[in-house]
């Protein structure tokens, strides 16, 4: 079991650098013919850079199906509050626009550029959460945070790019602390999507150049104070729920 485990682990990250990284790091120039397109292809285009995750994640996920039932999904446990958490970042973007050097009308960039985001995140997400921690979930907490830290810190391969030692170790401290906050909301949530949303908001306010680069300090601070508040909330509702669905199925098998 523990070398089936060991082959998986290996099967998903060597897809999930190889095939990412093939547009992470333009191998083959695609970046020069998608700046000659709309806006909107941005929604495809985007999301490769992560789109070995997704693969190495799937391809892992169908292999530990067949040992056990898998507890994390995409929509968890309320296709509802999984939904409404996504929603939120999309049509608050879209209100307040997002300033870009396409030309492109503001509301319109904002919401193109978030919705893009966002399914990159989700890919990502499919991978760092959705099998890592299905797959590690008989291992200590700890020592499963330094494991998909780690993982998802060398996938990014910034050490190859022009960042000092410094930076290395501040994004690696961001991985790891991530890694914890996005591992208990799905814990509670066991939903991907759920983990993804607050993926997105660091995403956007500290590492995605098309948005960040777009909002003032105060649209930065504007987003916190909508975004997490309102997903605080909702984590509260949805474990409430969660709660009261358990001890309903309690009572019925009573």
């Amino acid at each position: 079991m523990k070398k089936l485990k060991l082959i998986r682990l290996i099967v998903f990250y060597l897809t999930a650098i190889i095939l990412s990284n093939i547009f992470r790091f333009d191998l083959f120039h695609f970046q020069t013919i998608i700046e000659g397109l709309p806006t909107w292809c941005m929604i495809f285009y985007s999301p490769l850079q992560a789109i070995g995750v997704l693969v190495g994640a799937f391809i892992a996920l169908k292999w530990l199906q067949k040992e056990r039932k898998l507890e994390i999904s995409v929509l968890g446990t309320s296709k509802k509050w999984s939904i409404v958490m996504s929603i939120i970042p999309l049509v608050l973007l879209l209100i307040m626009g997002v300033e870009n050097k396409q030309g492109d009308n503001s509301h319109y960039f904002g919401f193109i550029a978030g919705l893009s985001t966002l399914i990159y995140c989700m890919f990502e997400e499919i991978g760092w959460r959705g099998y890592l921690e299905e797959e590690l979930k008989d291992f200590p907490e700890f020592k499963r945070i330094l494991i998909i830290a780690g993982l998802w810190y060398f996938w990014h391969l910034s050490f190859l790019r022009d960042y000092g030692l410094m930076q290395n170790a501040i994004f690696l401290g961001w991985l790891i602390l991530g890694s914890w906050g996005l591992g208990k909301i799905v814990k509670l949530t066991k939903s991907v999507l759920a983990a993804t949303c607050f993926h997105l908001v660091i995403n956007i306010l500290l590492f995605n150049g098309f948005i960040k680069e777009g909002l003032t300090q105060m649209d930065k601070i504007i987003i916190l104070a909508v975004l997490i508040p309102s997903w605080i909330l909702i984590l509260i509702l949805w474990k409430k729920e969660s709660i009261s669905k358990l001890n309903g199925t309690k009572n019925l098998n009573v």
